[in-house]
């Protein structure tokens, strides 16, 4: 079994990725299907890549496929490929998904996005490792190992119809569930600083630094796109040549000249300050000061909510008294 870059690339010191971390690594050993599921941009394909390299598969191929790219009339050619004059234009063999898999392991990204007609077909292979390529005379026996993701919830769609749930079942033997960025404590500073570096690296540019207005603006941002959307932020702003602090602290990522940002810092931290009591205020007195349920709205760890309270000096007691 050996070790590869992207199974040392899942990047966090949050406790959710930690455990993330540890499941990944146990179910890497066992040649089982997995189920991935998450957000946009949370980084699926990364930790089905550690999955494989983490594998006794880690010498044999990784072939990831998008299930939403696949039109309905060609699923079972690019699954399955095709002889030499099994169609009109079928002017050679062409190998299909499951042989260029042979030995190691099939993504399927976006499973939710796979039609019907695909979900029938991918029961049949899971239960049966037989294949028959288009205008060929006989089966043939493949053996990798497949891994599915999807962002939106399989147990709702199997519930309204639109998923097989024998299906579900087959590919959630094992199930991973990756969690979005705004639920990492800490891990927003960790990955901006490994962004940073890996893209002034790639450009041959001088790496920035982020002052503590822009890492204030980093942790109130909720980052809908997650991790993808951090790591284009940063490259963005470093190819414009614009300081970091300044692009990312900056709502549209604009720079200013010294002056100008100066009084800009000193009017946005001010800016900052006066909307989080607000918004903490309101936050908890909705909840009756209640820190679980209040956290669990604004999307952030309990503790990390503890903490800005505290550091507002905003008392959740208060809140429960009604004196605040």
């Amino acid at each position: 079994m050996a070790d590869n870059k992207a199974s040392r690339e899942l990047i966090g010191n949050s406790r959710a990725m930690q455990m993330l971390k540890q499941r990944v690594e146990r179910a890497a050993r066992f040649d089982v299907a997995v189920l991935i599921e998450g957000e946009t941009g949370t980084g699926k394909e990364l930790v089905a890549r550690a999955l494989h390299y983490l594998s006794p598969r880690c010498d044999g191929p990784f072939v990831p496929v998008n299930c939403g790219a696949l039109p309905e009339s060609l699923i079972e050619n690019e699954f399955f490929g095709h002889r030499r004059g099994a169609f009109t234009h079928a002017v050679g063999d062409s190998p299909g998904l499951l042989r260029l898999a042979q030995g190691g392991t099939l993504f399927l990204d976006e499973i939710d996005s796979l039609p019907p007609k695909g979900q029938v077909m991918l029961l049949r292979l899971l239960e049966e490792p037989v294949f028959r390529p288009l205008g060929a005379d006989r089966e043939q026996r493949f053996d990798i190992r497949m891994l599915a993701a999807s962002n939106q919830p399989l147990e709702l769609l199997a519930q309204q119809g639109r998923f097989r749930a024998d299906l579900l079942f087959r590919l959630k033997l094992i199930d991973l569930r990756i969690p979005p960025l705004r639920e990492r404590e800490g891990d927003v500073d960790l990955l901006a600083d490994h962004f940073m570096k890996s893209v002034a690296q790639r450009y041959h540019l001088q790496a920035g630094c982020l002052d503590a207005v822009a890492r204030d603006w980093l942790h109130s941002h909720h980052w809908p796109g997650n991790v993808r959307e951090l790591e284009h932020w940063v490259c963005r702003n470093l190819l414009l040549g614009e300081t970091v602090d300044a692009a990312l602290a900056s709502p549209h990522g604009a720079g200013s000249s010294s002056g100008e940002h100066l009084r800009y810092r000193e009017a946005r931290i001010g800016a900052l300050e006066a909307f989080d009591q607000r918004y903490l205020r309101e936050l908890l007195g909705r909840h009756r000061g209640n820190i679980t349920h209040a956290a669990r709205e604004a999307g952030k760890e309990r503790r990390a909510l503890a903490r800005l309270l505290k550091r507002y000096a905003l008392d959740a007691a208060s809140f429960r008294s009604g004196t605040s």
